[in-house]
């Protein structure tokens, strides 16, 4: 088994932010369905959920949108069959993200690196730039040479909430990005045969993965199964929809294993082993068997939202026409304490079982492994004390 080496100098890459976005374009061509529409009610029913009729009306008159590569202002414009449409959403500043991300482990298929908590994975909602598939992009483009030919640049293949840290598989072949995503979705797929959690089932899975999170409470049971179903409810500010704990849902197993229990301030801290890979699925099964994440501002007892009014719509909007930011508390919304810690996979290439480490925040760690940290990191510093007292020496002596 290799495994990433907890000795070695950390390997960090990332570029700093701009300070505005470049803007995005939207490209649709009129189909014979939306032929005799108006521009204005093309872009307000098309794109319902990305601004309100009043939002789009400021776009199109603010000549954000060409038709055939000519600016129109007048919402009314009839639209006919082949038309290229263009929508210029204008530059933002995102808001704020990390951006340094460290390297764990790096071979010539893979790479998996340590994500900040607060950084977006991919595109999506006000983070378009700010991501870590930028970072990635940006980094393949500085190892280019000018006269080698460009390669594609590692991509995810899975994703981490927004507010959770640790582990990021990042697929560097096509052959790669293949084998990783069919490890995810054998293992969420296979959740409905209950013959899953038997030892014979867990032997053939090709990736394992271990989570740290925080919980408010006190869990009573050394170790809890959750196999509560996932689905999805209407939730103002998320456009496909909010993942909660739903009967109709789709099947997803989690592992849960107490590590300690803080009694004075009311809180566990636990292992989570998942073998599928439902959106959010941690803090859904934990908030469903009455111990949330502590600091989540999203999920409570139940697996359900603080708040759930899937019929209110706000129509005002923002500068740019669109929503404006929801009040509610969105799944990307950070707060809460969840470490993607561990990944035990079959390499997509050659088989060889590989164990991936991310080292644990601060406040994730047991007690136990806190007094190891300060006792290897003191006899560290008294090496390196010594070390420079010999050198020192040594040099005194010579001269």
């Amino acid at each position: 088994m290799s495994s990433s080496s907890p000795t070695r100098q950390p390997q960090t890459f990332g570029l700093p932010w701009p300070d505005l976005n470049h803007g995005l374009l939207y490209n649709d061509v009129v189909r014979a369905s939306d032929s005799e529409l108006t521009l204005i009610e093309f872009y307000s029913s098309k794109y319902k959920n990305s601004a309100p009729l009043q939002g789009w009306l400021q776009r199109i008159r603010n000549g954000q949108i060409t038709v055939d590569g000519e600016v129109v202002k007048d919402p009314t414009t009839i639209l006919r069959v082949g038309l290229e449409l263009v929508y210029h959403r204008l530059p933002w500043r995102e808001p704020d993200a990390p951006y340094l991300l460290e390297v764990l482990y790096e071979d010539d298929d893979m790479i998996a690196l340590n994500k900040p908590s607060g950084l977006q994975v991919l595109p999506g909602g006000l983070f378009q730039q700010r991501t870590v598939l930028t970072q990635l992009l940006w980094q393949a483009t500085k190892r280019i040479s000018p006269l080698s030919c460009q390669e594609p640049h590692p991509v995810p293949v899975h994703r981490l909430g927004r507010g959770t840290s640790g582990i990021l598989l990042c697929a560097k072949t096509k052959h790669a990005k293949t084998q990783l995503a069919a490890y995810f979705a054998d293992g969420t797929s296979n959740i409905g045969d209950d013959s899953n959690t038997s030892m014979e089932a867990h032997a053939v899975r090709k990736i394992s993965k271990i989570y740290r999170a925080l919980v408010t409470g006190i869990l009573c049971e050394d170790k809890v199964i959750v196999k509560q179903p996932i689905g999805v409810v209407r939730y103002p500010g998320v456009a496909k929809g909010l993942y909660v704990a739903s009967p109709t849902g789709k099947p997803a197993l989690s592992k849960v294993e107490v590590l300690e229990r803080e009694i004075h301030k009311n809180q566990t801290l636990v292992q989570v082993e998942i073998q599928s890979g439902r959106p959010h699925q941690i803090r859904i099964h934990l908030s469903y068997i009455g111990h949330p994440l502590l600091g989540d501002p999203l999920y409570v007892l139940g697996g359900q939202p603080k708040c759930l009014d899937s019929d209110f719509v706000d129509e005002n909007f923002a500068a740019d026409g669109g929503f404006l930011r929801p009040t509610k508390p969105v799944p990307g919304d950070c707060g809460y304490n969840l470490h993607a810690h561990q990944v035990i996979l079959s390499h997509p290439s050659s088989n060889e079982v590989i164990e991936v480490t991310a080292p644990l925040p601060a406040i994730l760690r047991t007690q136990k492994e806190t007094e190891e940290l300060v006792s290897t990191t003191n006899t560290k510093n008294a090496a390196d004390v010594h070390i420079q007292q010999v050198s020192l020496k040594t040099f005194l002596t010579k001269t």
